[in-house]
Order: structure tokens, then C-alpha cells, then sequence
């Protein structure tokens, strides 16, 4: 029989409110009743539920959870690929056990309605702009997760977006990391085809400051790994174009 602890994020609830909108769309997990709380797997596979003392966490899990699963339901339907995307991401930021419970949190948030305005407004009052970059970026992965676009899905992100106040050119700079075409690289870096060398690098140097990944470090190692990718990408677009354009 496995014990799991909800762990880092569950037991102060969100960084903010034991209410509110994300708090409603978590119900039972997020509940004033709930000072800290485990649940354990029994070898036939049930679950029950049992007090416990564990350590406040960050809004950031609890929130990409939520609009994980507004993004999975936009289309009517669930696909094996987006929970592979997620359990993946999951097990390789917070390790197996953590991503155990929070699966099991994320098919219960699946069952919901989601008010997605409100929910978004309580993200954007209480997150830095640079954690609400990283959670599109998420996002943008899950919609990617079996290979196609999925335009229902890409327009959820967007509304999302818009509602955490991600302006369209970082908007479309994160869409372009994943659905690439031939200004990609340019797009990433928030800049047209035609700017001059001088324009290219400033751009660089501007994005490179704000994907940086120390720009989440406050949530610790693991989600820093994760913008790594992204930051990433901003310095393959620079090199792309550098090689394009045969400047150094």
C-alpha cells in the first residue's frame, strides 16, 4: 500500500486564497476544511483520503492543472496523447509520487465547468507576467501533444492568454515555438523579416532577459527546468537567423 502526500502545493492551498475561483474549480483538495491532506493507494487500486501536515506550496501547479484541463476539454473530448503530455511533464518536474496525486487532481478538475474569465483574473492578480509566460508555453505543448492543431484548442490558449494579459507578439513568440513556418524564427523573437542585424540582436538580447529562466526560479528547480526549453528556443531562433543572414 502506497502512501502519497499532496505535497508541496496542496497543504497552504494557493499562495493567495483558500477560495475563490481556482479554489471552487479544486473543491475538495482546496476546501477551508482541509488544513493538509494524503491520500493513499491500496493495492486494489482505491484511494481514500487521510489528514496530514504537509507544506505549503506555489499557486503555479494548481494553476497550470486548471487550465491544463480548460485547454484538454475545448474540443469535446480527451485524447490519451494529452494525458501522456501531461503525466510525462508531471513525473519528470515533481517525480512519480507527486505525479500520481496530481493526475488524480486533474481528472477531477476534467469533471467540472470551468469558469476560465474568473479563474484567469485570479492567475493574473496574484502571478508575476513571467510565470503566466511559462503556463502558455505549457499549454501550447499540450495542444501539440499528438502532432496536429487543433484549432479549438489554440483558441482556448488564446482566450487564456488574453485573460492573463500575454500580449499577442509574446502570444504569437510562444505559438511559434511549436507550430513553426518560415518567419518562425523571426516571431519568436517579436521582431519582422525585414529588420536590420542591429534590430535582430536587440531583439535577442530583450527576449533572452525575458524567457530567462531565473525569471521562475522562485518555483524552484523544477518548473526552471522547464523554461530552459523555452529559453532555449529563443537563442536557437537568434542563431538560425545569425546563419540565414551570415552575421556574427
Amino acid at each position: 500500500m502506497a502512501k502519497i502526500q499532496f505535497g508541496k502545493w496542496l497543504g497552504g492551498g494557493l499562495g493567495w486564497a483558500l477560495g475563490g475561483p481556482l479554489g471552487g474549480v479544486l473543491g475538495f483538495a482546496l476546501g477551508s476544511a482541509f488544513d493538509a491532506a494524503s491520500v493513499t493507494v491500496k493495492g486494489d487500486g482505491k484511494t481514500s483520503y487521510s489528514s496530514a501536515n504537509v507544506a505549503p506550496s506555489g499557486d503555479f501547479t494548481a494553476s497550470l492543472l486548471v487550465l491544463s484541463a480548460a485547454v484538454m476539454k475545448s474540443d469535446g473530448k480527451i485524447l490519451k496523447s494529452e494525458l501522456d503530455y501531461v503525466k510525462k511533464f508531471l513525473a519528470h518536474q515533481f517525480g512519480e509520487d507527486q505525479a500520481q496525486l496530481q493526475l488524480l487532481m486533474l481528472k477531477e478538475i476534467l469533471k467540472q465547468d470551468i469558469p476560465l474569465h474568473e479563474v484567469c483574473l485570479q492567475v493574473k492578480q496574484y502571478m508575476p507576467h513571467a510565470q503566466r509566460l511559462q503556463i502558455v508555453h505549457y499549454l501550447f505543448g499540450i495542444s501539440k501533444a499528438d502532432g496536429h492543431v487543433h484549432e479549438s484548442e489554440l483558441e482556448t490558449i488564446h482566450t487564456i492568454a488574453n485573460y492573463l494579459n500575454v500580449s499577442s507578439a509574446d502570444f504569437n513568440s510562444l505559438k511559434a515555438m511549436y507550430f513553426r513556418d518560415i518567419n518562425s524564427d523571426y516571431k519568436i523573437l517579436e521582431i519582422e523579416t525585414s529588420a536590420s542585424e542591429e534590430e535582430v540582436k536587440k531583439a535577442y538580447r530583450r527576449m533572452a532577459v525575458k524567457f530567462h529562466p531565473d525569471k521562475v526560479a522562485a518555483l524552484g528547480e523544477e518548473v526552471q527546468k522547464a523554461a530552459k526549453e523555452k529559453f532555449q528556443k529563443v537563442q536557437q531562433a537568434y542563431e538560425n537567423i545569425k546563419k540565414q543572414r551570415g552575421f556574427s
